[in-house]
């Protein structure tokens, strides 16, 4: 089992302890993300002009935002892989109807042989039986 860590890290210019069991490099990655969301509200003037707590709703929306767009394109993702196994799926139960239908075409090709092959020696026999009262 994974062991919990706890690692200082700095966001918004003030340190703080991050803990989980996910390890130091996603830690300091969730603190990189934050970080760089906070840039990017900066980059707004009227971000810049709103008090603190509307700043912190403003940041945690855009967050929000990035969550659902991600959840929505891994959902969308998770349905093409659910579409593509249909497919797969389906094309190898074609495949294995062909190779059926295919095993009894060459069935029924080696059955024609024979019967012909056998109607071959009938003719012969019967040439062979004229030939016979012929020659009498």
């Amino acid at each position: 089992m994974a062991k919990k860590i706890d690692i200082p890290v700095v966001i918004n210019g003030k340190v703080y302890t991050l803990s989980g069991f996910e390890g130091e490099d996603y830690l300091q990655n969730v603190a990189t993300y934050i970080n760089n969301k906070i840039a990017e509200c900066k980059t707004s003037e009227q971000y810049r002009r709103m008090n603190t707590e509307y700043q912190g709703v403003l940041l945690a929306l855009n967050i929000a935002d990035d969550y659902f767009k991600a959840k929505n394109r891994a959902d969308e993702v998770a349905k093409d892989d659910t579409d593509k196994e249909q497919q797969l799926y389906d094309l190898r139960h074609e495949v294995i109807e062909a190779q059926i239908k295919h095993e009894a075409t060459l069935k029924l090709v080696d059955e024609y042989k024979d019967q012909v092959n056998a109607l071959q020696r009938k003719i012969v026999q019967l040439e062979a039986e004229k030939e016979r009262r012929n020659d009498r």
